[in-house]
């Protein structure tokens, strides 16, 4: 950019805008940047810039000047202040008022500590008693992870003066006041920091479990820190398709709240994940998975969360959401849609060829195992297609073989080995 502006003027300041794959450039008079036009129009006979072979448009801008970073510091919180606003990203373990305090206090006296839940992921607003404590602290810990590769810490200062708190407990405490009441600990005591809410509390309770399932890290493709908890399912064929059965698909990933079907789009549906981190998983392993006949579209929705009504399914206190037991467990056999899929809580006497008469209408079986594992029968079974499987998945589910409900879920198995 420099070697088209710079011969129009002496001084000029850029922006990039990396989302909008534009810049904004300054220039030190109104007078200068018509001649920038001038330049650009005239060095190309097709009255076009060329930046490493592409095309540059330019226009003036309704921004009298361009502010940098290093300008705008007091305006994102960075003018010393013995508040600091702190935010812990990839945070696979729960972290709670006794845990900040446990990292920030060795830098002074820590006063008040309030936590909350914002679309930027698990905040803290930590009051150290004076301001140079605070500056020490950000200079020692900022970028830092207080878990060996989880939970890192960006810390800003504050703009505030004060904190409020009026309960101790693990969201909020005061150690000025020791006797506030420890009532309300699903609600944030910081005025305009918003309610945490049941999702957070469920996020929090599923973090030791994530954190067991995956060894600390996390599955490629997976950031760990969305928040959005409903997914926006498309391109569903709504001939074959209920809510049952969209349930017995996405909570392979985590539980359900509550799913709707949409009356004016009858190939989309609503479905609300016991939080962020199981939203994510099912987005990222079943979008483009195909479902009768169709291949389906899976994002995040805009919708926070699904209002009850007529048109929703309630599985909020199903006893089939699988995460309520074994989560870490459910949490590794995570996957994108197999051919192969396992079925367990089998009654003792079941043949194979039960199996199969119960199966083979959603598509051609390639294979099947019949074994123990703890005293208890299980089975895998291998379809021709991912989507063959999908559809005995979605169907089968929750269903009655002879005598028993069984569960059904993807098995990350290739193949079907005799001496497995």
């Amino acid at each position: 950019m420099s070697q088209i502006y710079a011969p129009s003027s002496s001084s000029c300041k850029f922006i990039l805008l990396c989302h909008y794959i534009d810049t904004w450039a300054s220039a030190p008079t109104y007078s200068t940047h018509p001649n920038t036009l001038l330049f650009c129009y005239n060095t190309q006979p097709e009255n076009d810039s060329l930046v490493l072979g592409r095309n540059v448009y330019v226009q003036f801008s309704s921004h009298q000047e361009l502010t940098t970073m290093d300008q705008n510091t007091q305006a994102r919180g960075d003018e010393p202040n013995r508040i600091l606003l702190v935010t812990v990203h990839h945070m696979l373990y729960p972290i709670t008022v006794d845990v900040l305090h446990q990292v920030f206090s060795p830098y002074g006296f820590v006063e008040k500590i309030v936590t909350f839940q914002k679309s930027a992921g698990f905040q803290a607003l930590i009051q150290y008693q004076l301001r140079q404590c605070a500056v020490s602290a950000r200079t020692s810990l900022q970028g830092r992870n207080i878990y060996d590769g989880c939970c890192q810490l960006d810390i800003q200062f504050s703009n505030l003066d004060e904190l409020q708190v009026n309960y101790n407990n693990d969201r909020s405490r005061d150690f000025t006041n020791p006797n506030l009441p420890s009532e309300q600990k699903g609600r944030s005591s910081q005025p305009g920091y918003g309610d945490v809410g049941g999702t957070y509390t469920l996020q929090m309770a599923n973090a030791a479990a994530i954190a067991a399932a995956f060894g600390g890290g996390l599955p490629p493709g997976i950031s760990g820190t969305n928040d959005r908890c409903t997914v926006l399912v498309s391109n569903l064929n709504p001939d074959q398709t209920d809510g049952d059965k969209l349930f017995n698909l996405f909570s392979l990933y985590g539980n359900i709240i509550r799913i709707k079907l949409l009356r004016n789009k009858p190939d989309h549906a609503l479905v609300q994940m016991g939080d962020g981190f199981q939203a994510e998983l099912a987005v990222h392993f079943l979008k483009g998975a195909m479902l009768f006949g169709k291949r389906m579209e899976v994002n995040f929705s805009k919708h926070p969360n699904i209002t009850q009504g007529a048109d929703t399914h309630e599985y909020a206190n199903s006893n089939l959401n699988r995460f309520n037991r074994n989560a870490a467990k459910n949490y590794r056999y995570c996957c994108s849609p197999t051919k192969m899929i396992h079925l367990s809580t089998l009654p003792q006497d079941i043949t194979e060829e039960e199996i199969v008469n119960h199966l083979e209408e959603h598509g051609t079986i390639v294979n099947t195992k019949l074994f123990e594992m703890n005293g208890k029968k299980q089975a895998l079974v291998q379809f021709e297609t991912e989507e063959q499987a999908t559809e005995a998945l979605v169907c089968k589910h929750a269903t009655s073989l002879a005598g028993s409900i069984i569960w059904i879920s993807f098995s990350q198995l290739q193949s079907i080995r005799e001496n497995s």
